[in-house]
């Protein structure tokens, strides 16, 4: 049988460079031989345990790549093309997708956790972080890339500009508007450009590693907050007159995070949470105006599917967003293990690592 190469979660605290057999092909399915493909902040909670995946499965939900074979029932592609998946993998066909929610195709317990089943990449099935991915339901979530964007372009578009643009999107950012994006990560930083092509008129990034603040600015912040340099909720409520953000984004997933974008809310304001959170939240009582104050909060889980690719997709054909900064390094499959080790420490200011089998 033959074999490729494929990083593995083992157990906690590791994920390693094996060997498995390349998948077999199924009649919906289609077998991409990945390109490039990533490392995404999530991957580093099932690292680290606290996300629960089975040991011996493939990690990675976000792949580019060719077409290399395509089960015998799968019409409308072509073995050859280049294509991209999203990090969610809807069906199309069950209660969630048709109720609109194709993101939670599949939503089910295990291992006593809620887990999220249209994220099937690197979750419940083996994912992209390896020579071949095998993509369930190809007809529903196949992309083709437009002639003339590289990997780099598009790599964003099946997991971090997806859930960042659904932080404004869900947040329901309108003209005029002040949005505040809690750490300027991947994720913030595309939350950012979609909260300024939604229309907002001031938009707040608050983080504190000074590249992170520059490339804000350059996707659209117009001021950033330094959390080292003072509680970044006085800073914003001064820069707001004291009237406070029509929806605040929090894209990091701490309880201290999830509490300021709380605060820094107006009256009926929104927080739109992106964040995959490790621990039990707590709502303090005088943030949420004992249940009075009129907010909303709202989830999101990365739209996928291959109807919101070709969006995004279009977006950066158009030049209406330039996410190639975002890409600040460069691996070979051969050194997965090491990209883990950098991106997990988060060192050389690393945003996102493309990975070339």
């Amino acid at each position: 049988m033959a074999k490729m190469k494929a990083a593995i979660f083992v157990e906690k605290n590791r994920i390693v460079l094996d060997e498995k057999p390349i998948p077999e092909v199924g009649p919906l399915d289609a077998l991409i031989r990945v390109t490039t493909t990533t490392i995404c902040g999530t991957d580093i909670h099932i690292l680290k345990g606290e996300y629960p995946v089975a040991k011996g499965l493939t990690v990675g939900h976000e792949p580019v790549g060719i077409i290399e074979k395509l089960g015998s029932a799968v019409q409308g592609y072509q073995e050859g093309q280049r294509v991209i998946a999203g990090a969610i993998t809807p069906s199309g066909y069950t209660n969630a997708c048709l109720c609109g929610c194709g993101s939670q195709d599949g939503v089910g317990t295990r291992h006593g956790f809620r887990a999220t089943g249209g994220w099937k990449f690197g979750n419940t099935i083996d994912g992209c972080q390896a020579e071949y991915v095998l993509v369930p339901d190809a007809m529903a979530n196949l992309a083709p890339v437009p002639d003339g964007l590289t990997d780099e372009q598009v790599l964003m578009c099946p997991d971090i500009m997806s859930t960042g643009f659904s932080g404004a999107e869900r947040g329901q950012v309108r003209i005029g508007d002040t949005v505040v994006v809690f750490a300027l990560g991947p994720i913030g930083l595309c939350a950012v450009a979609g909260a300024r092509l939604m229309g907002a008129a001031t938009i707040i990034g608050v983080d504190t590693v000074p590249a992170r603040l520059e490339v804000a600015r350059a996707m659209g912040c117009d001021q950033v907050v330094d959390f080292k340099a003072g509680d970044p909720v006085d800073q914003i409520m001064q820069i707001t007159d004291g009237r406070g953000a029509d929806v605040a984004i929090e894209a990091l997933g701490t309880q201290g995070t999830f509490e300021s974008a709380l605060r820094v809310l107006r009256p009926g304001g929104t927080l739109s949470s992106l964040g995959v959170y490790s621990a039990d939240l707590r709502i303090p009582l005088n943030a949420f105006a004992a249940g009075l104050g009129d907010h909303t909060i709202v989830t999101t889980l990365c739209p996928g599917g291959k109807e919101r690719m070709r969006r995004l997709m279009g977006v950066i054909e158009t030049g209406r967003v330039d996410l190639k900064p975002l890409v600040t390094h460069q691996f070979s499959l051969d050194r997965i293990e090491e990209a883990y080790d950098l991106f997990g420490h988060q060192r050389d200011g690393v945003l996102k690592v493309a990975i070339k089998p």
